[in-house]
């Protein structure tokens, strides 16, 4: 008889904007592989390491499965009644204003789209935010500013067949691989192809560049103006575009004409020459793209930031055509889709405004509903500062985390603790934010939620639901429509996904007589069969590049520049606070990594957070290499081990976003940052804060692995998963009396318990009919546990006698002593790279030839370039740095 052969289904990724396409083989209806989709515009087959390992992400553990009213399980009827009535309830006795929403960019289109209609046209308040709001606000912002509309006039082919990409404010090799590849590709076909890549950080990302500008914090602004005040003074100006197709030219020019080459190259503390090659290029070309990310939004000036780029694209007319644009990339799946359909609370559905009468009365007369909102809601920051006043009494949490993300953590937690109804719907049972819910509401994770996404590009695809939903989980849109009807509310009786998109693509179609560029109308004539076989598709739907004609979704049809004056951030350094944090993203993980952070093989990368500090500093400090230090200002305090290095500059230090607290301790870096937030966009300043550094010496450590993951009492942990075990790292205020007894009494572990001491440390293990359950180093300074030996010791059924014995004395297998891993899909480890770098394999593909690393999904790539820079005798550097740290 012969093999079934695997079904294919196809999906969209769950991490970043890229928006990537999959192809996932079923086999008996569950997931049983999967790869990038070929087809697929975003991506053409390419997955970065994140999207490869997916399915690593989609077991039941944590899940939460049931609704839950105070932490006592109960149907879905009766947590529907209860929403419902709370929702009613406090509406009648505080008004419309005392609830709230906030979303995510994780939700998809329709998820979206009913939450905000029932929240705007029928609860008759725009307290419905975002996420998105912490990430991408600002460029929305300014695009609706100068082009009238938050249209991105960009796709990715732009950044393939431009002259000169500046990538500012974006480590692409780790945060959008697919994409940082498409343009390591393209420089690749193109020597005259000129990348610029400016970060206060040196990143894998500046690896391509030929200009690399290692500008001083928040001083993005300054440069554009240079560039602007350049373009003026050097024939680079598009006179006929701006006299045809633009506004107030001439006010933004004259503000940026005192920014002369030598005042930029002073206020951002770069080279002067570098600026000058920098600008001369980008106004002798035909063709420039302007890459910008989280660098340039997550600012107190972000919009101004934003506006200081888009000045520079439309004086130069290189915008709206091939190659050519300010293109802001997105950090979520649908932070677009969601822009889409108003999900912030200063917008409205279909790109329209809850400021135009019009718009308000159309979309209303539309959703035949019983009121419309018709001012700005709260945005993420003032709504959780109105919860924490008593101002919002009901608050709804979708498929977000904000007790990890938002800034100024104390304040979260003051605002949830006061607020009288936290409903939270989510597909993690345990979560920070889920700690203060009152009501959980189980929700459809990935490969089982079923609708629409849109990408950075605006690209449309399907999310297919392959698996059925967990458990008693519904999808969003369902929860949300079942309160709605529950408060007797009519038209939300959908029935399906495909019954929200066509709603919406006709919403769109309305919006038309206000001069939108978005108008999927188009597609509300999808039957359900089509909507399910929906190929990805790009608006325009005609095809046509936004704003080719030069015509743009203003009033009067014309784009609008802005006089800039650039502004320093709002948290400034002090005596006591004498150093700037800036914080990021990891390679391998995503958010606050409650999806990640189930994956093995990703937290190999990094397997815990870290301070990064220039060595000028750490000498200066008298701190070193791996000690744990403390991060701290007037708002909190973080604890990780200490990363010297040089391609952070001196006085400043950086850090990873992600650890929350299931994961670690002490290091939710986002509690350092004030919510200071841009006045236009509400965007949060999250990467700029004031903060003192010293070391935190505590009196024991410890480092333990486990077959099973543990609950134990530590002043400080940090905990990871591998492939066989469970690893924690802990330390101690006071050390305990007896360690033998804390372990058997913490683990609560039967068996046959050993225990080995020396004068590096104490070494226990507990074994289980021989085969290994528990192994703790413990000593009074930090001790390294070999996590990926272990690991392979806890898979094995017997321990031998020889392995045990190198267990109890702290000795490894000289085979796994091989360093870090660098590449995640094949296992190849940083010794290894180096022997196979010294031996003649001195590019990225020689390296692939031989150990196959950086052949799969690439996102090592920029790494393996790195290290071949560092221990290749012949490499020649040829970046340009600031003054500080060259």
């Amino acid at each position: 008889m012969a093999d079934k052969v695997p079904l294919l289904a196809q999906s969209t990724c769950a991490y970043c904007g890229v928006g990537c396409g999959v192809d996932i083989q079923l086999e008996n209806g569950q997931a049983k592989a999967i790869k990038g989709s070929e087809d697929h515009p975003a991506n053409f087959g390419r997955l970065c390491v994140k999207g490869s390992h997916l399915l690593d992400t989609i077991d039941l553990s944590g899940r939460l499965l049931t609704p839950q009213i105070d932490n006592t399980p109960c149907d879905w009827p009766t947590a529907v009644d209860h929403v419902a009535d709370k929702l009613a309830r406090t509406i009648e006795q505080y008004g419309p204003e005392s609830v709230a929403f906030y979303v995510s960019g994780q939700l998809l289109t329709e998820d979206y789209y009913v939450a905000n209609k029932l929240m705007k046209g029928y609860l008759g308040s725009a307290n419905i935010d975002t996420n998105s709001r912490l990430c991408m606000s600002s460029a929305v912002a300014s695009y609706t500013m100068a082009l009238g509309e938050d249209v991105v006039p960009c796709d990715y082919q732009d950044l393939e067949q431009t002259d000169l990409l500046i990538m500012v404010g974006s480590n692409a090799a780790w945060t959008h691989p697919v994409l940082y590849q498409r343009i390591e590709r393209a420089k690749q076909l193109n020597p005259d192809f000129k990348i610029v890549v400016i970060d206060p950080r040196r990143t894998f990302t500046s690896d391509i560049a030929d200009h690399f500008l290692q500008i001083k914090p928040g001083s993005d602004a300054a440069f554009f103006n240079g560039l602007l005040c350049y373009l003026a003074n050097n024939d680079g100006l598009d006179q006929q575009f701006l006299l045809r197709h633009t506004d107030d030219a001439e006010a933004a020019i004259t503000a940026a004409s005192e920014w002369t080459i030598d005042k930029v190259a002073s206020y951002c503390q770069v080279p002067a020459d570098s600026l000058t090659d920098i600008y001369k290029t980008f106004c002798q070309v035909d063709k420039a793209v302007t890459f910008y990310s989280m660098g340039i939004n997550q600012s107190s000036s972000g919009v101004e930031k934003c506006l200081a780029i888009i000045n520079c694209h439309l004086a130069s007319g290189k915008i709206g055509k091939p190659g050519s644009g300010p293109f802001s990339i997105t950090g979520q799946p649908n932070a677009m889709g969601g822009r889409e359909v108003g999900g912030m609370a200063n917008q409205l559905t279909a790109h329209l405004s809850l400021t135009d009468s019009a718009h308000t009365a159309a979309v209303q007369s539309f959703w035949q509903s019983p009121t419309i909102a018709s001012k700005p809601g709260a945005k993420a920051v003032d709504l959780f500062q109105k919860m924490a006043n008593g101002e919002i009494k009901f608050v709804w949490i979708m498929a977000t985390n904000p007790m990890v993300s938002l800034p100024n953590r104390a304040l979260v937690e003051q605002a949830l603790s006061r607020c009288e109804t936290v409903v939270v719907s989510d597909c993690n049972e345990h979560t920070d934010t889920m700690d203060f819910a009152t009501v959980k509401l189980p929700a459809t994770s990935w490969l089982e939620k079923d609708g629409t996404v849109t990408n950075a590009q605006r690209t449309i695809s399907r999310q297919r639901g392959v698996h059925s939903p967990a458990g008693a989980a519904k999808h969003d849109w369902q929860i949300v429509s079942d309160v709605a009807q529950k408060m007797g509310f009519s038209g939300f009786d959908y029935q399906s996904p495909h019954q929200v998109f066509v709603e919406y693509a006709q919403l769109t179609g309305v919006a038309q007589q206000f001069n939108r560029v978005l108008d999927l109308s188009p597609l509300a004539s999808l039957s359900t069969s089509q909507y399910q076989t929906m190929k990805p598709v790009q608006w325009p739907l005609n095809g046509q590049r936004p704003f080719a004609n030069g015509k743009f979704s203003t009033s009067n049809g014309k784009a609008k520049l802005f006089a800039i004056t650039p502004k320093a951030p709002v948290q400034q350094t002090t005596q006591a606070l004498p150093f700037v944090l800036n914080s990021g993203r990891v390679r391998d993980q995503w958010h606050t990594m409650t999806r990640t952070g189930k994956a093995d093989k990703l937290g190999l990368h990094q397997t815990q957070p870290e301070v990064m500090m220039h060595p000028f500093d750490a000498e200066q400090k008298g701190l070193s290499q791996g000690e744990l230090v403390r991060v701290s200002n007037d708002l909190g305090h973080v604890i990780a081990p200490l990363n010297v290095s040089n391609t952070v500059r001196v006085g400043e230090l950086f850090m990873a976003i992600h650890w929350n607290q299931q994961f670690a301790s002490h290091a939710n870096v986002s509690q350092l940052y004030q919510d200071v937030v841009d006045p236009i966009s509400g965007q949060p300043e999250s990467k700029h804060a004031p903060v003192a550094i010293s070391a935190h010496p505590f009196a024991y450590y410890g480092t333990i692995q486990s077959k099973q993951t543990l609950e134990v009492q530590a002043d400080y942990f940090v905990k990871s998963i591998g492939q066989a075990s469970f690893q924690t790292n802990i330390a101690f205020e006071t050390a305990p009396q007896d360690i033998f007894a804390w372990c058997k009494e913490s683990t609560q572990l039967t068996g046959e318990w050993l225990s080995q001491s020396s004068e590096n440390g104490t070494y226990i293990v507990c074994l289980q009919n021989q085969q290994l359950v528990f192994i703790g180093y413990f000593a009074n300074a930090p001790i390294a546990l070999h996590r990926d030996w272990i690991n392979s010791l806890f898979a094995q059924n017997l321990l031998s006698l020889e392995n045990l014995h190198l267990l109890l004395h702290g000795q490894i297998s000289e085979e796994f002593n091989l360093g870090r891993q660098v590449c995640s899909c094949f296992n190849v480890r940083e010794k290894t790279i180096i022997e196979a770098v010294k031996t003649g394999c001195n590019s990225v593909d020689k390296l692939g030839e031989k150990l196959k690393c950086g052949t799969n999904c690439g996102s090592c790539k920029a790494e393996l370039g790195g290290i071949i820079k560092e221990h290749a005798p012949t490499f020649v550097i040829k970046d340009i740095t600031s003054p500080e740290t060259a």
